[in-house]
């Protein structure tokens, strides 16, 4: 189970971020957090962008509301989610 958190802000989610990948998707979960692949190199921020394109996109909210909250320049990352989004919301991200 991913161990997200719900603050005053949103929720946070836990993600592994493989770059470089054939395409952008969600893998499912991966020792506690939401594992992403995504196609971009993780190069000047482009990984980065393409992680906050598409959990909004599967989240359906705006690319400004998700931010990451830590770990940029890591593969783990922990991404602020604003809006009308829930924990169940997030499961179902994983569980399709």
């Amino acid at each position: 189970m991913i161990e997200t958190k719900k603050t005053a802000d949103g929720i946070v989610i836990p993600v592994k971020v493989q770059p470089g990948a054939r395409k952008d998707c969600i893998v499912g979960e991966w020792g506690g957090r939401l594992k992403l692949q995504v196609a971009a190199p993780p190069d000047k921020g482009k990984a980065n962008e393409a992680v906050v394109r598409l959990l909004a996109k599967c989240l359906g909210v705006r690319r400004s509301s998700v931010s990451i909250v830590s770990g940029e320049t890591s593969r783990d990352k922990k991404i602020l989610v604003q809006g009308a989004v829930s924990v169940k919301d997030v499961e179902a991200l994983y569980q399709r």
